[in-house]
This record gives C-alpha cells, structure tokens and sequence, in this order.
C-alpha cells in the first residue's frame, strides 16, 4: 500500500467515526425515525460534497473520499433501511412498508435534487 492509499483508508475511517457517531445520535434522538432522517440527510450532504466541492476540484482526493465514503457513508443506513423495511412487512404493516420505502427512494431523491439545484445556483 502506498502512501496516498494509507492517506485515503484514514481519511475513510477518520470521518466513519463521525458519520457514524452522528447516525447514532439520530436514531437515539428520532427512534426509529432516524433512520430516514439520516438517509435523507445522507442524500443532500452526499450530493452537496458532490456538486460543490467535489466536481469543482476544491478539496484534496483523500478529503473527498473521506467525506463522501467515510462520513456520508458512515452517516446514512441501507441495510438499516433494508431490515425496518422487512420487519414492517413481516409484522403485517404493508401499508407502512409502502409508505416508508416510498419516502425514502421519493424524499431522498427530491434531496438530491434540492442540493444540486442549491449549488447550480450559488456557484
């Protein structure tokens, strides 16, 4: 491995730290809610650093891997997302199922959206 690489996997687990202690926050604070939260924020933060930062060349490789794949990475919840989705179903609440899956794929995309307007406009 070499330096830039080692630079990079600290960057990575540097900023997991956070995102995932941020996470942890989220859910302790909203329950189970956290975790759309934490995805729909995911979504905006993930395509802020993308739109403004990233593609614009403002900050060194190992910071935006480190944001992007550590922090948001850390921060936002799959499989969390995946296993609530499945036990919804499994209990019988399809009616919640649908919403939440709808929420989250419907809000997280309009997040995208919003943050990639926000920076088309200020930049």
């Amino acid at each position: 491995m070499n330096a830039v690489s080692f630079k990079n996997f600290l960057s990575v687990g540097g900023f997991a730290f956070f995102g995932g202690m941020a996470r942890y926050g989220l859910h302790q604070y909203f329950d189970q809610g956290g975790t759309l939260v934490a995805n729909l924020l995911g979504c905006f933060l993930l395509a802020l650093f993308t739109y403004a930062v990233i593609e614009a060349g403002h900050l060194r490789p190992w910071l935006n891997v480190g944001l992007g794949t550590g922090f948001v990475g850390a921060f936002t919840t799959f499989s969390t997302f995946s296993s609530e989705l499945v036990k919804m179903l499994l209990t019988s609440q399809k009616l919640s199922a649908v919403c939440y899956l709808s929420m989250n794929a419907g809000l997280g995309f309009l997040a995208v959206m919003l943050a990639y307007f926000l920076v088309k406009k200020v930049m």
